[in-house]
């Protein structure tokens, strides 16, 4: 039995919110969108805290470093920012897409940042000496997720046309692709014991692949429209999902089984839009979770 309750709503953004990621400090995150600015919230004293910096155009997604005290920040226009907390200001852009930056991930043991484009490319850096090391074709069309697997041994794409492509991270050579969903791959997760590689799709759908040999182990028509994101818990077998049809599922990580939904239909002071983006706080084992209705939702979840 899974307890959710709402534990608050923190408001102030005037329009969608695309991107959250928690910082590496404990009890912030950062919340950016069509604001042109990246909000820095507190959720110790659930709180607006500043706008951590401002941007030109709008934010489709952020990154906190492992290895660096850095936010990086992709925008619609393809540019990415690298925000050192320690000088707090940005000091690096990279201008090597032309078309927004839906995702951004990191590679822990060789300090690299990766950002996918609509254009269809992938961009290597290092974020901290601030050079581009690497740009390479994954797909004729945009490249929307990022999924590096805990060993960073993998790294996976979702693509508009319907594939997932995987790479060795070490020389960024092609490995597989997977064929299974029928619309854009719009979410990617490995699971944190590296064995199962999970897709979400325009088509609803939520696929379960096998990391060994990249077959298909299930398919769940999770959602009535597009899974936007796919979260792990940190610490306990579950997984949540976020949904373009408003609501987040809660599902266990060793059977696959829905254990429970958390929407309006259900009875909660949940989203009234889309759900783009949801995060497990590391330090409380709250969710939380943001989208197009311009609000910020902290869950208490009680397994």
């Amino acid at each position: 039995m899974i307890e959710v309750n709402k534990i608050a709503s923190l408001t102030g953004h005037q329009n969608p919110i695309y991107a959250l990621e928690a910082s590496k400090k404990p009890g912030i995150i950062f919340t950016a969108g069509n604001d042109k600015g990246i909000v820095e919230w507190s959720l110790k004293r659930m709180e607006f805290i500043k706008v951590l910096m401002p941007v030109p155009t709008s934010v489709y997604s952020l990154h906190a470093l492992s290895f660096a005290p850095i936010l990086a920040s992709g925008e619609r226009s393809g540019r990415v920012n690298i925000f050192d907390f320690e000088q707090q200001r940005v000091t690096a852009v990279f201008n090597h897409h032309n078309k927004p930056v839906f995702a951004l991930a990191s590679i822990n043991q060789k300090r690299e940042l990766l950002a996918s484009s609509e254009d269809g490319t992938v961009s290597v850096v290092d974020p901290v000496n601030n050079n581009l090391l690497y740009n390479f074709q994954v797909s004729k069309e945009m490249v929307r997720c990022i999924a590096v697997s805990p060993d960073e041994k993998l790294v996976a794409f979702g693509c508009k046309d319907n594939l997932i492509r995987v790479y060795n991270v070490d020389d960024y050579s092609f490995v597989t692709e997977i064929n299974g969903h029928t619309l854009p791959i719009t979410s990617l997760s490995f699971s944190p014991d590296g064995n199962r590689l999970l897709s979400g799709s325009r088509d609803a759908q939520l696929k379960i692949w096998n990391v060994s040999d990249f077959n298909l182990i299930e398919n769940i028509a999770a959602h009535l429209f597009a899974i936007y994101d796919i979260k792990f818990h940190a610490s306990l077998p579950y997984f949540a999902t976020a949904s373009q049809d408003k609501s987040i599922k809660i599902w266990d990580s060793e059977t696959f089984k829905l254990r429970k939904i958390i929407s309006r239909e259900k009875g909660y002071e949940s989203h009234s839009h889309s759900i783009n983006k949801i995060i497990w706080d590391a330090e409380t084992g709250n969710l939380i979770s943001t989208g197009d209705d311009k609000a910020v939702i902290l869950w208490e979840v009680k397994f």
